[in-house]
C-alpha cells in the first residue's frame, strides 16, 4: 500500500540522492502499524539495498540551525533535539519536510506519557522509578537549556515549537530513530533506515556507518578510505541497477544498507536494536514483544536489607553487608540505587547468591571468614576457601559448582521471599488477571497492551526464580545426603 505520505517520501528521497532498488523493498503504510519494508523479491545476504548520503541525514550539522546550536555549546542528544524542532518549525521551508512528515508527532515512549499513565500502568514494573526519573531530568534540560534560547530564536520562527511539550515529543523520536553517523556529525536521523521495524535476534538487514571517518572542514578528505561507486552519489532515480553485490569498501560521504541473511519475497525486512528486554525495548522504542526471552527483573539492594532486617537486627545487617563489600562484591548500579539481576530464566546474580549465604552464614563461620579477609590482602577467593573446606571439593571443582553449593535452604527460603515482596510491588492483581486483561486488550490500546505484556513477562521471571530456588534446595539437599554418605571400603581380593 503507497499512501500520499510515502509517495512525497519517495520523490524527497530521490532529491536527496537517497538510493534504493523500487524493484525489491516495498514501502507499506497501515493506520494500525505505521510504516513497515518487506521484500518484494528473494534477497540474499550480501545484498547491497540502499545508500544514503550523509548530506541526507539530520544532524546537528546539517541542520540550519548548527550555528545557533554550536554558539550556546549545545552537542548530543539535546543539540539534535534542538535540530530536530527548529526544522519541524520550517515546516514546508524545510530541507527534510519530505521526511518529517513520515514520521509521527511523538512515539508512543513511556516518557511522553502523563505522570498518571505511568503510575497506573507501570507499577511495580523496572520502568516505573526510571521513567519518572527521566521526565524529571528531561524537563530541566529544557529548562536549563532549551528555554533561554528562544530569545534567540529568528523572529520568523515560532517558540511554540520548542515549548516543553515540543521537546519531550523531539526526544522520543531520536530515542527511538536516532543512528550514530560518524564521528564528525555524532548522532542523527537517518531517513530510509529508520523505517525498518525491530525484532529481538533476527537482524535482516544492517546499517553500517562510518564512524572513524571526519567530515570536517579542515579533514574532508580522508587517504585511508575507499571509495565506493562514488559516481552514483547523487541525484539519482531508483531502480533495480543498483548494485547488489557484497561490499569491499567504504565510502566516507554515504551510508549503507545491507543484508546480512536471505529475505524470501513477500517477508518483512527487520533491523534488530540489540538483544533487548521488554522493560529496554518500551523505555527506548514503545513496544514490547509477547515471546521476548531477553527480560530481566532487577531485586533492589534495599529489598535484601528489608528482608535481612525483618530477621536480624540492623547492626547484624550492617557488618554482613560490609563483609560482602570487602570481598570486593557487588551489585549492578543505576542512577539511584544498587541491584540484582535475575535473567529471562530466573537465575538470581551470583553476587546476590553470595550476600544472602554471607548473611546467614554461622557466627563462627563468618568470624573465621571475616579475620581471614582482614589478614589477607588479597580478597578474591575467600568465600571459595570456606566452601572447599566445608564441602572437601577441590578448587577446580569450586567455580562450576558455586551456585549448588550457595544455595542452603535458607538462601532458597530468602530468594522465594525476595521473589514474593517484590511482585507485590505490582499491586493486588496477579499474574492471571494480567494475562487476562492482555487477552480482552486490542494491541491499538498501545499503552495499556505493552504494559500489560511487560507486567506478564517480569512476573514470569519472578515464578522462574522460585522454580531455581525449588530446584536448588533438591540439589543441595542431595549434595548433603552425598557428602553424609559413608564411604565404603573396598573388599580386598582373594
Amino acid at each position: 500500500m503507497s499512501s500520499r505520505r510515502l509517495r512525497a517520501f519517495k520523490r524527497w528521497m530521490i532529491s536527496q540522492g537517497i538510493e534504493w532498488s523500487n524493484d525489491t523493498l516495498q514501502f507499506i503504510d497501515t493506520p494500525e502499524e505505521g510504516i513497515s519494508v518487506k521484500a518484494l523479491w528473494d534477497l540474499k545476504e550480501g545484498d547491497l539495498i540502499a545508500k544514503i548520503p550523509k548530506t541526507a541525514c539530520l544532524t546537528i550539522k546539517t541542520s540550519r540551525a548548527q550555528d545557533l546550536i554550536e554558539s550556546t555549546g549545545l552537542d548530543g542528544y539535546l543539540g539534535l533535539s534542538m535540530a530536530l524542532m527548529y526544522e519541524k518549525s520550517l515546516g514546508g521551508d524545510s530541507p527534510w519536510a519530505g521526511y518529517l512528515q513520515v514520521l509521527p508527532d511523538c512515539e508512543c515512549l513511556p516518557l511522553v506519557w502523563s505522570l498518571d499513565e505511568v503510575d497506573l500502568l507501570l507499577r511495580g514494573t523496572e520502568l516505573h522509578k526510571i521513567v519518572k526519573e527521566d521526565k524529571a531530568l528531561i524537563y530541566e534540560d529544557w529548562k536549563e537549556s532549551i528555554l533561554p534560547l528562544l530569545d534567540s530564536l529568528p523572529s520568523n520562527i515560532d517558540p511554540k515549537f520548542f515549548s516543553v511539550e515540543q521537546y519531550f515529543a523531539a526526544k522520543s523520536l531520536i530515542a527511538s530513530r536516532s543512528f550514530e553517523i560518524d564521528d564528525y556529525h555524532g548522532f542523527g536521523m537517518v531517513p530510509l533506515a529508520d523505517l525498518f521495524n525491530h525484532k529481538t535476534g533476527a537482524e535482516d538487514v544492517h546499517f553500517t556507518s562510518t564512524s572513524s571517518h571526519s567530515e570536517s572542514d579542515d579533514d574532508s578528505d580522508n587517504s585511508d578510505t575507499v571509495d565506493l561507486d562514488a559516481d552514483n552519489i547523487g541525484n539519482k532515480e531508483p531502480s533495480s541497477e543498483l548494485d547488489c553485490s557484497s561490499i569491499t569498501g567504504d565510502d566516507p560521504l554515504v551510508l549503507e544498507m545491507i543484508m546480512v541473511k536471505d529475505v524470501k519475497a513477500g517477508v518483512e525486512v527487520f533491523n534488530t536494536y540489540g538483544l533487548l528486554g521488554n522493560a529496554a525495548l518500551l523505555h527506548r522504542y514503545g513496544f514490547t514483544e509477547p515471546d521476548n526471552s531477553f527480560g530481566i527483573v532487577n531485586i533492589d539492594l534495599e529489598l535484601v536489607q528489608e528482608w535481612s532486617s525483618s530477621l536480624f537486627s540492623s547492626r547484624f545487617t550492617r557488618a554482613r553487608l560490609s563483609l560482602w563489600r570487602r570481598l570486593e562484591s557487588r551489585g549492578c548500579d543505576s542512577q539511584s540505587a544498587e541491584y540484582f539481576e535475575i535473567s529471562s530464566n530466573g537465575e538470581p546474580q551470583i553476587e546476590l547468591l553470595i550476600l544472602l549465604y554471607i548473611i546467614l552464614l554461622p557466627e563462627d563461620t563468618y568470624r573465621k571468614l571475616d579475620l581471614a579477609v582482614s589478614a589477607a590482602n588479597n580478597h578474591e577467593g575467600s568465600i571459595d576457601t570456606i566452601l572447599s573446606e566445608k564441602w572437601n571439593i577441590t578448587w577446580d571443582k569450586i567455580s562450576e559448582m558455586r551456585a549448588d553449593l550457595l544455595l542452603t535452604e535458607s538462601v532458597c527460603n530468602a530468594l522465594v521471599w525476595l521473589a514474593d515482596k517484590r511482585e507485590s510491588l505490582y499491586g493486588s492483581s496477579s499474574i492471571k488477571d494480567d494475562i487476562e486483561a492482555l487477552e480482552k486488550c486490542c494491541a491499538k490500546e498501545r499503552k495499556l497492551y505493552h504494559s500489560l505484556i511487560l507486567h506478564a513477562s517480569e512476573r514470569r521471571i519472578l515464578e522462574k526464580l522460585r522454580t531455581y530456588a525449588a530446584v536448588g534446595a533438591r540439589s543441595h539437599s542431595s549434595l548433603k545426603s552425598i557428602q553424609r554418605e559413608p564411604k565404603r571400603k573396598r573388599s580386598k581380593r582373594s
